[in-house]
């Protein structure tokens, strides 16, 4: 048995020895079960005044008798005390029957047979004392009940260190925590000027943006001690241990100073107090008050900076973003082109990477890409490649990794119905053709009708360059294409499915937002309704209550209506005007499957081989069709002979 985490060998020792002790005192218990019966056999003997002499070692309980038949017989007596009291009344009796007194011998030999039962209790004792300790050590998780108040600090002295070469894509971060670093090194450089470098600093942004990557690259250039830590790792269902925790954090960076504290993920500790339903003064509100005094408490100049990450700022505490605690706050965004460029050399500097990659292509085809996800995808080209038995990564592996980080893998063996495939084409198609007469939308990328992920097929857009806003026209147009597949349903087959779900869901949340959030609706004016409920914060957005009455929510529902209508009305009138290469971009997609963005700009131009219209002969046609020539070339050599046998 392999022994968990956190136990050691020797406890399991310690168990089986316990075991092999209780052992021990129960076949000594059986022992002495069987010895009533032998004790009983030994006075039979007495009382039948068969005995005519006997010896007894009163040190082992050893007895031997001498019967009248002269037989010799040798027993242990374990009850001593017992035995000489039965017995003394029948040497009286027997000496007065006899002329010759019994003979009998009491004697005291040398025997350790004590030490067999101290033994075993001392073990016992040692090993329930050593069980207990273990036991205790043990308690909150598998810490020390000695240090059940430490810090869990992350060990950083066995990682690689980072530095700001290894971090892309966020310019403007790095020259913010240079001087970070710099204070680090030279610290009497700033305490002349009298300037105070700043007590925190907080990295806001999307998860995958490098934040943590940033933090562990600011501690490797300044070169001082790192102190990593989660935040949820302050939270215990015991009162004062997050307090605790936070107090020895903070002792062993001062001791250590200058020295780095980093707080993963710190909204897990710091959230808004007061918020939480019954009330407050629980034990994440303790802890967050003991980081609010350790942070800007009556303490001197302590050399130690505190930089945290979060992805949820509107959460956190005000106490804790104010000035003097966190002076210094940090967007880390999403790369741009730029930045993902120089994000894909980093992570493709120790890949073996084949001459028809570009990453200028691949960083303007991934816009929307965090540095996680680019590192993603550069792994599973690798992957892919590997598994193509290839030596180096080409560009086709690039593109499928990216498509497949974007909607996962693809489901080719999923089996599919014709008349399934043949919905699927129509509605993939709709929403291909809509984008494409749209003049404010992406390029088609491809469109696939092969299951991936959890859809049925895709039709992908990719756009060519990063947008920081969305025109009210291109939400507009967003609906159109999203409503495509569904209007080509309708047009096509005279049904609808259940397909489009996921497009109706997603182009009425877009036409409330032009309502209620951007003031797109000329009827509604340019006003705000409502908070934004995207991401409930329990116990302060969960009870909050809209800010508008119900007339004003009757016309919002109207002018949605009236927006999804709308472009329902137009994406019918493009697939009704283009219903021929409607017709031809779902014929090919019942043949091939998938089609990419060079071959689909061809089939929209009319340009496209008509070959590629042919459905492939499969395995069993290719054999039938020569045997069919035959048949069919028979009456041909065969009609001079009829004609010969009428003449």
């Amino acid at each position: 048995m392999t022994p968990k985490k956190g136990r050691g060998i020797g406890t399991y020792l310690l168990v089986a020895a316990l075991v092999l002790v209780v052992l021990f005192f129960l076949l000594s218990s059986l022992n002495r079960n069987t010895d009533k019966y032998v004790y009983s056999e030994i006075i039979s003997y007495f009382d039948n005044n068969e005995v005519e002499a006997y010896t007894l070692d009163l040190g082992s309980g050893e007895l031997n008798m001498t019967l009248e038949s002269g037989e010799k017989i040798t027993y242990d007596v374990p009850y001593i005390s017992l035995f000489l009291q039965d017995t003394e009344d029948y040497r009286e009796s027997y000496n007065r029957a006899h002329s010759e007194p019994l003979e009998y011998d009491f004697y005291e030999a040398t025997d350790n047979s004590w030490l067999l039962t101290l033994i075993p209790t001392a073990i016992l004792v040692v090993m329930m004392i050593v069980l207990f300790v273990s036991m205790m050590r043990q308690a909150g998780g598998g810490g020390r009940y000695t240090s059940f108040g430490k810090a869990n600090i992350k060990n950083q002295q066995n990682t690689r260190k980072a530095t700001f070469a290894d971090v892309a894509g966020a310019d403007e971060e790095k020259h913010e925590l240079e001087e970070i670093v710099d204070f680090l090194k030279n610290p009497r450089k700033y305490s002349e000027i009298g300037a105070r470098i700043p007590k925190g600093v907080l990295l806001m942004g999307p998860p995958g943006t490098g934040k943590t990557l940033l933090a562990r690259a600011v501690a490797g250039e300044a070169g001082c001690p790192f102190f990593s830590i989660s935040g949820s790792d302050f939270v215990e269902m015991f009162v004062g241990v997050g307090a605790s925790r936070v107090r020895d954090l903070f002792e062993q960076a001062k001791k250590n100073a200058p020295a780095i504290i980093f707080i993963d993920e710190i909204d897990a500790v710091g959230r808004h107090r007061g918020t939480g339903i019954g009330g407050g003064h629980d034990e994440r509100e303790q802890t967050l008050n003991q980081l609010l005094v350790e942070m800007d408490g009556f303490t001197g100049k302590d050399n130690v900076i505190v930089i945290a990450a979060t992805n949820r700022r509107d959460i956190l505490d005000p106490a804790l973003m104010r000035p003097g605690r966190f002076d210094r706050q940090i967007a880390v965004s999403y790369p741009d082109v730029k930045g993902r460029e120089a994000i894909l050399k980093v992570h493709t500097k120790s890949k073996n990477v084949g001459p028809d990659v570009d990453l200028s292509t691949i960083a303007k085809s991934t816009v929307g890409f965090t540095g996680a996800d680019l590192e993603n995808l550069v792994n599973e080209a690798c992957l892919l490649a590997a598994r193509k038995d290839k030596k180096a990564i080409t560009m086709d592996e690039i593109q499928e990794a990216t498509i497949k980080v974007i909607a996962g893998p693809e489901k080719k063996s999923h089996k599919v119905t014709q008349k399934e495939k043949r919905l699927t084409a129509f509605h993939e198609a709709g929403h291909a053709v809509c984008t494409y007469y749209c003049d404010h939308q992406d390029k088609v990328h491809q469109v696939s009708i092969i299951p991936r992920g959890t859809a049925g097929g895709y039709t992908m857009s990719l756009p060519e360059q990063d947008k920081n806003f969305v025109s009210k026209k291109e939400m507009e147009e967003n609906i159109i294409t999203l409503l495509g597949g569904r209007v080509a349903e309708q047009i096509v087959l005279d049904d609808i499915s259940t397909g489009a779900s996921n497009d109706l869901e997603r182009a009425t949340s877009t036409a409330r937002s032009m309502v209620t959030r951007y003031g797109f609706s000329e009827k509604m004016g340019p006003v705000v309704y409502g908070n934004d409920q995207s991401e409930v914060f329990l116990g302060r957005d969960l009870g909050s209550s809209r800010d508008y009455s119900d007339r004003v929510a009757a016309e919002i529902d109207d002018e949605v209506r009236a927006i999804i209508e709308d472009a329902y009305q137009k994406a019918t009138a493009i697939l009704r005007a283009h219903r021929d290469q409607l017709e031809l971009l779902a014929k090919y997609l019942m043949i091939h499957e998938k089609i990419e963005r060079d071959d689909f700009e061809t089939l929209m131009r009319g340009e496209m081989d008509p070959a590629k219209f042919e459905e492939p002969a499969t395995p069993e046609e290719d054999a039938a069709e020569p045997e069919q020539k035959a048949l069919t070339q028979q009456p041909e050599q065969d009609a001079p002979s009829e004609t010969e046998t009428e003449a």
